[in-house]
């Protein structure tokens, strides 16, 4: 039974789904949108929501946290020193998925992640 299974799983064990997460965490903070398959942008978001509140203030443990999930040091610090301050005073809602048109090879539905 699947009471209380919130997860979107992807069709991967956890192990592939956390570095396809992080992957295109570090590509949308490197490039500032990316497009994507929907079930992957909506899988992301509250991820990617979580760290930028993370670095929104700059303190040992929060770098420590985006160390844990990101493995990446230039991607926490551009969190930490770009993109965090930037939201400083917004409470929430850092980034957007925009729909587009089905993909042509399998169809899937496509969309745009970027950050507001």
């Amino acid at each position: 039974m699947r009471h209380r299974k919130n997860k979107t799983t992807l069709d991967r064990k956890p192990a592939a789904r956390n570095a396809l997460l992080r992957a295109l965490i570090l590509s949308l903070v490197y490039q500032g949108h990316i497009v994507t398959t929907l079930a992957k942008a909506k899988a992301m978001k509250p991820v990617v929501e979580r760290m930028i509140t993370h670095g929104k203030t700059d303190t040992v443990t929060n770098r420590r946290y985006l160390m844990q999930r990101l493995q990446n040091d230039s991607g926490v610090k551009k969190i930490v020193t770009e993109i965090g301050p930037k939201y400083a005073t917004r409470p929430g809602g850092y980034t957007r998925i925009v729909k587009l048109p089905q993909r042509v090879g399998d169809g899937s539905p496509q969309a745009l992640i970027e950050f507001v």
